[in-house]
């Protein structure tokens, strides 16, 4: 099994629309922005990429896209592949074409929130099933549960396949025990813009990045410092664009980011019900605020 270097800056890759379709064009412009940029790796298919309001043929035509588009020059990282129906989720696993595809982002199960116990059980049943990678995602603000530090820990000693995880906590005291406790090779990402230099600091290994799809140079390049062990650069870019999340994050995500990248000339800010499209006095503070810095 061959591990990816997920070192540095990911990015959350968001789903265009154009009159409620996926816009390919704007897709493939987007993509190709990053990578120029100086990204580290994709992961489309997340949260902020609306999965949950794609169906699997959707899913699968994106990803095919972003396969075809990278075309092998960062790696890729599959969001759509975490779930509350373990069953339904191994099944899905056997039977997917993973060529093309470096790693895939799993989701602790949502809604029922399961006992630390079911949450490592669920886990080692996408381990067994997966002939790829697997990056834990621990996100409570959207699953309602949290995988506890030594939970990581259990699940990234018992299986070569867990190579990292993105940690979407805002906890830094969990993300540290992940870090001083982590076998050799384990990675450690955070899963929120706002900590990723601290996270850096405590020993993290970078970010899975919303922020970087509107500003893929400057906040790659932030990361890259930080973890060249210059903070005195780092911290300059961090304080620069820190007003920003708020406006980014004010209607939830991927609400924010979509007007950011509609600001910027690469999609619209379309996003699919239940989400609705950001209030116009948000958007015009978001759009002052983003004026900073493009």
């Amino acid at each position: 099994m061959k591990r990816p270097n997920l070192k540095g800056t990911g990015v959350a890759v968001v789903t265009p629309f154009v009159k409620g379709e996926i816009d390919f064009s704007a897709l493939t412009k987007i993509i190709n922005h990053l990578i120029k940029n100086g990204v580290n790796y994709l992961v489309p298919l997340g949260s902020t990429g609306e999965s949950a309001t794609l169906n699997e043929e959707e899913q699968r035509a994106i990803l095919n896209h972003v396969i075809a588009v990278n075309n092998k020059r960062v790696p890729l990282v599959a969001g759509n592949f975490g779930g509350k129906n373990t069953k339904e989720l191994v099944k899905k696993i056997k039977g997917y074409d993973f060529k093309g595809i470096d790693a895939i982002l799993s989701s602790s199960p949502e809604y029922v929130k399961p006992s630390q116990a079911g949450i490592y059980a669920h886990y080692m049943a996408l381990e067994k099933a997966s002939p790829l990678p697997i990056v834990i995602y621990n996100v409570p603000g959207r699953t309602k549960s949290n995988i506890e530090w030594q939970t990581t820990i259990k699940l990234a000693k018992a299986s070569k396949k867990f190579i990292g995880i993105k940690e979407a906590t805002g906890d830094l005291i969990q993300a540290t025990r992940i870090i001083k406790n982590r076998p050799k090779g384990f990675f450690v990402t955070s899963g929120d813009d706002e900590i990723a230099l601290p996270l850096i600091g405590a020993g993290g290994d970078g970010v899975i990045s919303v922020i970087a799809n509107v500003l893929p140079k400057k906040f790659s390049s932030m990361v890259r410092y930080a973890l060249n062990g210059d903070f005195k650069k780092a911290q300059k870019i961090n304080n620069a664009t820190y007003d920003l999340h708020q406006w980014l994050y004010v209607e939830g995500n991927p609400v924010g980011i979509k007007s950011a990248m509609e600001h910027v000339g690469f999609c619209t800010n379309e996003v699919r019900l239940p989400l609705v499209k950001m209030a116009s006095k948000n958007k015009k503070m978001l759009v002052q605020e983003l004026n900073k810095h493009v």
